[in-house]
């Protein structure tokens, strides 16, 4: 919602808080186009033959791949990852095969291009699920590829001067990936979903942010905006001295909860286990120094996206033993077996020409016609939690049966290890009381829960209000969950990015999850948030959650309950 008043341009502009936090400061916009008089010169430049197009092309992707790549080794955990996606994705051989037939048939190099983009952005679309953020990433990529053929600097986020808030229609994750906390102040984007990779990134570098904030591409370059990560308001016009105060008193918020040092509890003394989400060796030796219990989420797949083959048990085992060892003995590490396809295609497990990968072959899938993928990863996990000597859990992604819980809590135990699944389909929420039957512990992937619960892409921009952990119906599925756990005596646990969100952590806790986990960068802020509550103030603020009619209004109404 956007609005006007006739003494000064006042903008009030309601989006998708993400990451909680208020700051105040000069707009900066990020260039998302390749000048026009550019591309214009570079249209009168001709090439000798189709071959000598496709030998620019290249080396302009090249370049930008290589540039992917060098930023990724500055980095870890999320941003690396999708720094290393996206230059694998500006190297694909489809993309150029596709260029060299648009070329072949006497088409020239920027409609090449852009036809061969065209083509893969229908493709990743139709797709759905989180294969559909990629076309950001596609567009990202062309307009790079675009700048470096028409001899101009790539596009994209520019280094403030002073810090400033920046914003943009969206951000490809390469860009979000290397903002500077210093100089950016907050991040405000039109576009985009509170599971989105850039909402991710966010969360990881402690950017207050908002996401689909509509109409925020109105506001002009040097505009002071104020914005609110904890609301998702972002306002321009607003009082100078007012908006000064109101970041300043946040920033002494902020320091006094840089200084939170755990464990976790409630006003009153309740225990919350507080857990990192790590990818690799470097977030797992980032996680250790902060204030966790260990680990709820290993993702292990994400040390493996660039292999064509399978690693062998004793590499696999290997880089498990070194995530492990950065915990030590007297914290435990949750491991999630390979989380492959849809949006995470690896070469040696992924089934390839699905028409709707979101809901194919991944996951826990993978093993029913490869079992053996599933045990040799499972050896490996065994063998690096004897070396380290680390109590390892192990979980499965995409149960959706509790015949499918058992069989692979039997693989586990025979190995000596616990047994978990995750619970992202909702047919395992309703079933949680009858999975706890025959597994030791659940965890609650978020964002797939709520992105197959609403039955809305959780990377459409347009149905972000329905990919969003706020929604009753998925509240609804969490207490269910966590109640099961209740009555079991069994761990519930939330992985999923839901769990990152200091006011939401306090529902979670009062509906009964007894572990939050998050990137490192979040763990603070929700430590101290829950300090400041008591049980009983959690439970009130899980029953206005429940009873409140869409994610707004239940923001709302855990904040005055909490007031």
């Amino acid at each position: 919602m956007v609005t006007e008043t006739a003494q000064q341009t006042t903008m009030k502009i309601q989006g998708t808080p993400v990451v909680p936090g208020v700051a105040y400061g000069p707009a900066v916009l990020a260039r998302e186009e390749v000048p026009a008089a550019a591309i214009e010169a570079f249209a009168s430049v001709t090439f000798p033959d189709a071959a000598a197009a496709l030998s620019a092309y290249d080396d302009a992707a090249a370049a930008v791949a290589d540039g992917f790549a060098a930023k990724a080794m500055s980095v870890s955990g999320a941003a690396a990852e999708v720094l290393a996606a996206s230059a694998g994705l500006a190297r694909d051989k489809g993309m150029r095969s596709l260029v060299r037939k648009q070329l072949n048939a006497g088409e020239q190099l920027l409609p090449s291009l852009q036809i061969a983009v065209e083509h893969f952005a229908g493709m990743f679309t139709q797709m759905g699920g989180l294969m559909a953020e990629r076309v950001t990433d596609l567009r990202d990529i062309e307009r790079r590829i675009t700048a470096r053929l028409v001899g101009v600097a790539e596009p994209g986020v520019p280094v403030p001067v002073d810090p400033s808030v920046l914003l943009a229609k969206d951000l490809a994750p390469s860009d979000t990936a290397l903002l500077d906390p210093s100089l950016v102040l907050a991040l405000v984007t039109g576009l985009g979903g509170p599971t989105s990779h850039t909402a991710i990134i966010a969360r990881q570098l402690g950017i207050p942010c908002v996401v689909g904030a509509t109409g925020a591409g109105r506001i002009a370059d040097g505009t002071w905006v104020l914005v609110d990560g904890t609301t998702g308001l972002v306002v321009t016009g607003a009082d100078p001295e007012e908006s000064r105060t109101l970041a300043a008193d946040d920033a002494v918020r902020r320091d006094a909860i840089a200084g939170w040092s755990g464990p976790a509890a409630t006003a009153d003394g309740v225990h919350v286990k507080l857990l990192a989400n790590v990818a690799d060796v470097p977030t797992a030796q980032t996680a250790a120094h902060a204030p966790v219990e260990g680990v709820g989420l290993f993702r292990t797949e994400l040390s493996f996206l660039n292999r064509a083959d399978e690693p062998s048990v004793e590499e696999q085992a290997a880089i498990y033993a070194d995530v492990l060892a950065a915990f030590g003995q007297g914290r435990h590490v949750v491991a999630r077996t390979l989380d492959a396809g849809s949006d995470k295609p690896i070469g040696f497990a992924t089934h390839k020409g699905e028409e709707n990968p979101a809901l194919g072959v991944r996951g826990l899938r993978l093993s029913f016609d490869n079992p053996d993928l599933l045990d040799r990863q499972l050896d490996a996990i065994a063998s690096a939690s004897a070396s380290s000597g680390v109590e390892t859990w192990v979980m499965a992604p995409m149960v959706a049966t509790v015949a499918e819980a058992g069989e692979f809590a039997a693989k586990v135990r025979e190995r000596g290890l616990k047994p978990g699944v995750m619970i992202e389909v909702p047919s395992a929420a309703l079933q949680a009381a009858r999975m706890l039957e025959v597994v030791d512990f659940l965890s609650i992937g978020t964002n797939d829960l709520t992105q197959y619960t609403m039955a809305a892409d959780r990377m459409a921009t347009d149905l972000a209000h329905l990919t969003d952990a706020w929604q009753p119906a998925v509240l609804q599925l969490i207490a269910m969950t966590a109640a099961a756990g209740v009555t079991a005596r069994k761990p519930v646990g939330v992985c999923g990015e839901a769990a990152a969100d200091p006011l939401l952590a306090c529902v979670l806790v009062g509906l009964g999850i007894t572990s939050l986990s998050m990137a490192p960068a979040a763990v603070r802020p929700v430590g101290a948030q829950l300090g400041r509550v008591t049980m009983a103030d959690c439970r009130r603020a899980a029953e206005a959650a429940l009873a409140a009619l869409d994610p707004e209004a239940a923001r709302i109404a855990v904040r005055d309950a909490l007031a």
